[in-house]
């Protein structure tokens, strides 16, 4: 069987220079969408089936964090005191005192739980456990398989996004024996950009640098910026005005993961929104997915490919069928990598023109709050034999291509896929 092939070949040579062929105005995506990666967690209407030939018996999961309150309080300060020196100049404008606002009612919220989980991101992880819950009721009804196993990240908010998860499984069956680990023990699978030696190499000699900057440089409006600081305010550079425009949009973009509703459109046109979107999206594509820059962003998944494959094979295999599920708790840095690794429809992209970024990787389609990836592991009644079906955010993919609707594969099929592409190296 071949999986996505034609995204497989597409692997083109590093080009000299950055190109820059398309208008990336030309992106019309929503508000709400432009948050990107800020976004909260996608509405989900109701849930896939699947044929009754098969019985649902284990599950691997991989999930990020829920929605959480600003990771940290260095752009609202970048921004106040922006806003307080355009105030104390007389430049600011009803639009910036507006700005000034929003940024300190975000700071006053945030006091003392910058980074947390919140009660939305809480809410985000329950739902999905119950939808997982009654979609594969079997997974858990099997005496013989009561163990539920969990990791985290050491970060407060993967671990509280692991307890919201497994409290909700509880409440539907307190049957099962739960097995969590939390802590730095799990960066390897969990937090592997902290320690990949390679991947902190790449970072440090910022490979990417030229593409993004040159980039930024011609994409990011400083429009809405101006708006708010008024005509005359004097910023430091060309460089400082544009750095602090994406300053503003990172801090209005995180507004709903808050569940602070604010009116985005009184800052930003939609057209400015987006722009500034494609450039923070860019960044996330270049520094942790594979490019024709660097593999080494997506590589460093390649010991949690390994743990979902042998995890899996021991529960086919009859090797270890103690658990009936696998579930793991970290970032988005910890999926991006992953499901690029993989070569997921959506989540790879190979280009040398990087203003076509934002038409094919969108962050809001792959790392929503609380995205998660789920390998869901079936025996057919009749054979006996193991299948999977992969889903992303609860949408069950198409790893052949839209035109193949086949989302429910061989085991042993997937597993040499998953294998593939993990580099032999690290094998």
């Amino acid at each position: 069987m071949q999986f996505i092939a034609a995204a497989v070949a597409l692997i083109f040579s590093v080009a000299s220079f950055p190109l820059f062929a398309a208008d990336p105005m030309l992106t019309d995506y929503s508000y709400s969408s432009c948050e990107g990666s800020l976004t909260p967690y996608p509405q989900i209407d109701s849930p896939v089936e699947y044929p009754d030939s098969l019985v649902p018996v284990f599950i691997n999961h991989v999930g990020r964090h829920g929605a959480r309150y600003p990771a940290s309080a260095s752009n609202c300060l970048t921004l106040k005191r922006a806003l307080e020196r355009a105030d104390s100049l007389g430049t600011i404008t009803s639009v910036g005192r507006k700005l000034a606002a929003v940024n300190g009612q975000v700071m006053a919220l945030s006091a003392d739980r910058w980074g947390a989980l919140d009660s939305l991101g809480e809410a985000e992880q329950r739902s999905i456990a119950s939808r997982m819950y009654f979609k594969y009721t079997p997974v858990f009804s099997d005496a013989s398989s009561s163990e539920v196993r969990a990791i985290s990240s050491y970060s407060p908010r993967a671990m509280m996004s692991m307890f919201a998860f497994l409290h909700q499984i509880d409440r539907l069956n307190n049957r099962l024996t739960f097995n969590t680990s939390t802590g730095r023990v799990n960066s390897p699978l969990m937090r592997p950009f902290d320690i990949d030696e390679d991947y902190i190499e790449f970072r440090r000699t910022k490979q990417y640098a030229e593409v993004y900057d040159n980039y930024f440089a011609s994409v990011c409006p400083v429009t809405a910026i101006r708006r708010a600081l008024g005509d005359g305010y004097p910023f430091e550079s060309p460089e400082a005005e544009r750095d602090l425009a994406i300053t503003e949009y990172y801090v209005l973009a995180g507004l709903s993961a808050m569940s602070v509703d604010c009116e985005l459109s009184v800052f930003f046109t939609k057209a400015e929104m987006n722009a500034l979107w494609s450039c923070f999206n860019l960044r996330q594509y270049l520094q942790r997915t594979a490019t024709t820059v660097s593999a080494v962003p997506a590589e460093i998944a390649s010991d949690l490919v390994l743990d979902i494959i042998s995890t899996t094979d021991a529960f086919v295999d009859g090797t270890d069928r103690s658990a009936c599920a696998v579930f793991r708790f970290g970032h988005a840095e910890t999926l991006m990598p992953l499901l690029s690794l993989l070569r997921l429809p959506g989540c790879f992209y190979m280009t040398n023109y990087f203003d076509t970024v934002a038409s094919h990787w969108r962050d809001f389609d792959v790392v929503p709050m609380a995205a998660n990836i789920q390998f869901v592991i079936f025996k057919a009644k009749a054979s006996g034999h193991y299948y999977v079906r992969v889903e992303l955010n609860e949408r069950p993919l198409r790893l052949r291509g839209d035109s193949d609707p086949t989302t429910i594969f061989p085991w042993g099929e997937l597993r040499r896929f998953m294998m593939n592409c993990v580099p032999l190296y690290a094998q």
